[in-house]
């Protein structure tokens, strides 16, 4: 198999931008195995104690830079924002990427966790509110700290748990992300997903996790999960008001998807809004067009409303889906 004989994904399955930052200042940051990671403030001046903090999480492979206008929306609106790239992905890319040994549990217990304790040290005293996209919504139950957060926006969060994936596409999605992928990763050391136009350059060990068919993010082959005190996963942390939102023509984000992340929630208050593209006057919205600009007027107060308040607005669209 030849990297260049496996074709490119269409634009509608990307729908990813690299915007300019506004107003985002630039920082290293290092993680607690000394892993050096890159990211973006937004800082309001003065300090303010009252003011919120939100770490904006990245989906598997994107960029943080994809997230910088909806942080400069965070921003216009009050907040603090931080926004940050795993290991291996853009400002925290290694020389070597075949030699980076990184997982999904990296990502969350070790990458996020570094940006929940820089935010208390640069942020102190202020509230620390967290939106996560797709595995960002995984990764913020990975953190040991993620009792300091106090509300939690996810958009599309699951862990690829493939007999979710919507009927229509799951075995095309099966074929592409499950077997071609890993197998592409074999031959490279890691996935040279920038060159196929298949998101970013990604670690082998997070695409072994992507990769494996289980349902249990728990029996994902990085081992590495850090557990709370009582042994269980540190999920159980998190007491924040949740906010779950999907969109109902996201492949990946499907009611059931959605559900089998927040079941490790046990320890916070769970809302899933469900969208569909009509319901904001849209033919389509899919998995990662949420966080384009596009949206600013009908999808982004959603989230807005949330990490002011706790609540959904009045005329918020869509419908919750009714918990077990």
């Amino acid at each position: 198999m030849n990297v260049q004989d496996i074709p490119p994904l269409a634009p509608a399955e990307i729908e990813l931008s690299q915007p300019t930052l506004a107003c985002g200042e630039p920082f290293k940051e290092p993680a607690a195995d000394g892993f050096m990671l890159g990211g973006f403030t937004w800082r309001h001046a003065p300090q303010d104690a009252t003011r919120p903090v939100v770490i904006i999480n990245a989906a598997t492979s994107v960029r943080c830079r994809h997230y910088s206008r909806f942080a400069d929306y965070l921003f216009a609106n009050g907040f603090d924002v931080i926004t940050f790239d795993y290991r291996g992905i853009g400002e925290s890319r290694p020389t070597s990427m075949r030699d980076l040994d990184a997982s999904w549990s990296d990502w969350g217990a070790l990458d996020f966790e570094a940006m929940l304790r820089r935010a208390q040290r640069e942020f102190p005293g202020q509230p620390c509110d967290v939106v996560g996209h797709s595995f960002g919504g995984c990764a913020a139950g990975l953190g040991a700290s993620g009792r300091v957060i106090r509300r939690l926006v996810t958009v599309g969060a699951q862990f690829a748990y493939w007999r979710d994936y919507a009927p229509a596409h799951r075995w095309r999605m099966f074929g592409k992300w499950h077997v071609v992928m890993p197998l592409v990763t074999m031959l490279y050391g890691y996935f040279p997903g920038k060159r196929l136009g298949w998101l970013e350059d990604t670690p082998a060990g997070v695409v072994h996790d992507w990769s494996t068919p289980t349902a249990r993010y728990e029996k994902r082959p990085s081992g590495r999960v850090i557990h709370a005190r009582d042994g269980g996963l540190p999920f159980a942390n998190v007491s924040a008001k949740t906010l779950a939102i999907s969109i109902s023509d996201d492949p990946y984000g499907t009611v059931a998807a959605i559900e089998r992340l927040l079941g490790y929630f046990t320890g916070s208050t769970n809302t899933h809004l469900r969208i569909a593209p009509e319901d904001i006057g849209e033919k389509e919205v899919g998995h990662f067009a949420f966080f384009r600009s596009a949206y600013q007027a009908t999808l982004w107060p959603i989230a807005l409303s949330w990490l002011q308040t706790g609540e959904l607005a009045p005329d918020t669209p869509g419908r919750q889906v009714p918990r077990n």
